[in-house]
């Protein structure tokens, strides 16, 4: 019998294929994410609203036109003028009366569903409309942002599909930008493979120059990977531009070509051809993917067939970086199955401490009374063998007061098992993101624990014997002692470097969202400096008690950092403290950790400070600091869409979620 999944992705093909009958623009327009700027509320029956709904009436009107963009503005006191466009998708255009409907609806969806508001965005798949009380005629924005992907099932060929979707993109983002016709419109199909056909699609609103739609295009194109990695198709919607990929024809591509057979024969085309097909492919896919499942249940029992000697055999051969290979001589421990069972009492729900990225953490107790973790890897888990050699071998040989210790591991058919000493005081993030416990970190500790910090990646960076690049440093990685100690944990992600390397550009990007450097998020360009972007995330976490999603996923957008530097550039710094310090803290001990933490989140990465110069700024009484300026990344801003899902275990929060495999632009 076929497993329920394989049932579940035939009915989700089949809806599919029947739906390419409705084809976008055929069937009604469909509703994408709308926008309320808060804090711009305006008087009901005022001027601004009359202003407001003449100019919706304006945008309306034109649309009928057979315009696909049109801005206009409405009133003449600049303090009640209002300022408002749409941009029709280029493809629907030749469809008569399809823009016009998506305009129409947008002017009336958007006041019922942002009242009273002076500035809002409503997106459908077919248009986008706009207004605001500001002129944002022929500027760059893109923020707000909506980033959303195909639910299907992710493709067998993740990588080579994301490198084949970016590298089409950015050639028809050049054309686009440089249409001389000026719709700053593009689309392309490319092969996937043999029977799948690659749709893109890229645009920008009309009013900008060729550089600044380039430059929006590049943006909403690197960012593509950072939410879709894997997925059959995804999109990122800016205000000034937007782009998309699917694996079928999204777009109008009749609406592009000429000549086309007229709409009625096209039609009864599409329908003999799915007649036809629909049987044919499912007949394939239910034999293709029983062959899958077939293929995939033997290597489950090959793997099960294993011995330990020869999967430790596997975890000690070198592992290759890039750089050269790793040392493959590990001496740790090897504990049986059934010794790690009973520790943990079967892995029972009342030993467990926590779930990580990679599975859940249990407390045990060995029969010599020794208190132990042991992190049971899931086995829908994205870590494998290689990743989980990448940890053995670098906690194995890295020895830090402030990098936890890996006691051992055991090996078993489908259990990956990692031992580490026992942390009673489990991680930062269990004290520092509840006010019910956040009280016992008065400021001494959160200052020892973050010079702890800092001296952990220094030993990592520069000190051990290996240059290493965590990539995943957040608070639910940083373990507690009985004495409130930090130590980093979790090497699952972690890079080893050259010693005379300083950065490297990976297709590779993994790690924390919110965490994560924009260069390295957007670009796969990798350095110590990556690592000090995120302890500058977690500083300003450890000091105002608040984590940084709790601020990029709000409606404004505002990240902790920018949020942080407003305060800090307005000589404030202290109404960032969180409020459970009480009376602990030392003014000026504070504030210089704030403006440390703003140095190392600086967007540019030779403008943050090495940890050699972190730990030597926060040692020094004396000491001048530089400037900091302001953090303005924004990629950390797309909304994500919160339907989606994955079938890796990292993907589970939407407040801190783990990117695993995801390619740069």
């Amino acid at each position: 019998m076929f497993p329920f999944n394989l049932i579940v992705t035939l009915g989700l093909i089949l809806s599919f294929m029947l739906n390419l009958l409705n084809l976008p623009g055929v069937a009604g327009i469909v509703w994408l994410y709308r926008y309320c700027k808060n804090g711009t509320s305006f008087t009901p029956s005022g001027i601004y609203q009359q202003n407001l709904n003449s100019l919706l009436a304006f945008l309306s009107s034109n649309a009928t036109q057979g315009k696909d963009f049109y801005y206009t503005t409405a009133g003449e006191d600049p303090s009640d003028t209002a300022y408002g466009l749409f941009l029709c998708r280029g493809d629907i255009v030749p469809l008569k009366g399809v823009c016009q409907e998506c305009v129409s609806a947008a002017a009336k969806a958007i006041v019922q569903d942002c009242p009273k508001k002076k500035a809002s965005i409503i997106w459908y798949d077919e248009c986008m409309l706009r207004y605001s009380n500001e002129s944002f005629f022929s500027q760059v924005e893109e923020d707000p942002s909506y980033a959303k992907w195909n639910p299907g099932p992710p493709v067998n060929e993740s990588e080579r599909l994301t490198e084949l979707a970016t590298t089409t993109m950015r050639d028809v983002a050049t054309r686009a930008a440089n249409d001389r016709s000026g719709k700053r419109f593009g689309t392309e199909q490319v092969n996937f493979t043999s029977s799948q056909t690659l749709y893109t699609l890229v645009q920008c609103t009309q009013d900008l120059s060729v550089a600044d739609c380039s430059k929006c295009l590049r943006e909403a194109i690197g960012a593509l990977p950072y939410c879709c990695y894997g997925r059959r198709g995804g999109r990122i919607i800016f205000p000034s531009c937007n782009a998309r990929y699917e694996l079928y024809p999204f777009y109008r591509v009749e609406n592009l070509q000429s000549p086309t057979p007229k709409t009625g024969n096209k039609r009864k085309i599409r329908i003999i051809l799915l007649a036809v097909g629909i049987p044919t492919v499912l007949i394939a896919i239910i034999v293709g993917s029983g062959l899958v499942y077939l293929l995939r249940k033997r290597r489950k029992e090959q793997e099960k067939g294993k011995d330990l000697p020869e999967l430790l055999q596997d975890l000690t051969s070198p592992v290759t970086t890039g750089e050269g290979n790793l040392p493959n001589s590990v001496e740790l421990p090897v504990l049986d199955l059934t010794t790690v069972r009973e520790a943990t009492d079967n892995f029972s729900d009342s030993n467990k401490l926590g779930r990580g990225g990679f599975g859940t953490v249990y407390k045990g107790v060995l029969s010599e009374g020794k208190e132990i973790a042991v992190k049971r890897l899931s086995k829908k888990s994205c870590q494998g063998l290689v990743e989980l050699k990448n940890e053995i071998i670098l906690i194995a040989k890295l020895q830090h007061r402030n990098l936890v210790r890996l006691l051992g591991c055991s090996i078993e058919g489908d259990e990956k098992l990692l031992i580490y000493e026992f942390m009673p005081n489990k991680s930062l993030d269990f004290f520092l993101f509840d006010s019910s416990k956040g009280g016992q970190l008065d400021w001494p500790r959160r200052l020892s624990i973050i010079n702890g910090i800092a001296r952990g990646l220094l030993y990592l960076h520069e000190d051990s014997r290996l240059k290493v690049i965590h990539r995943d440093l957040k608070a639910a990685n940083i373990l507690l002692d009985h004495e409130m100690n930090p130590k980093i944990s979790d090497f699952g992600m972690a890079r080893i470097f050259g010693v005379n390397q300083t950065e490297a550009n990976t297709k590779r990007v993994v790690g924390t969202y919110g965490y994560m450097a924009p260069e390295y998020a957007m670009q796969g360009m990798l350095s110590i400096k990556s690592d000090v972007f995120s302890f500058g995330i977690l500083l300003l976490e450890i000091i105002s008690g608040k984590r940084n999603s709790r601020f990029y996923f709000s409606e404004d957008g505002e990240t902790l950092p920018t949020f942080a530097w407003n305060l800090w550039s307005k000589n404030q710094g202290i109404e960032l403290m969180d409020p459970l310090l009480g009376n602990s803290f030392v003014g000026d001990e504070v504030l210089k950790c704030i403006q440390i933490g703003l140095l190392c989140v600086q967007d540019d990465p030779s403008d943050r400070p090495t940890m050699s110069l972190v730990v030597l700024m926060l040692g020094s009484e004396t000491m001048t600091l530089p400037q900091p300026k302001k953090h303005t990344f924004s990629v950390q801003r797309v909304v994500v869409n919160k339907e989606s899902s994955s079938n890796c275990e990292e993907f589970s929060s939407i407040n801190e979620m783990t990117i695993s495999d995801v390619l740069p632009r």
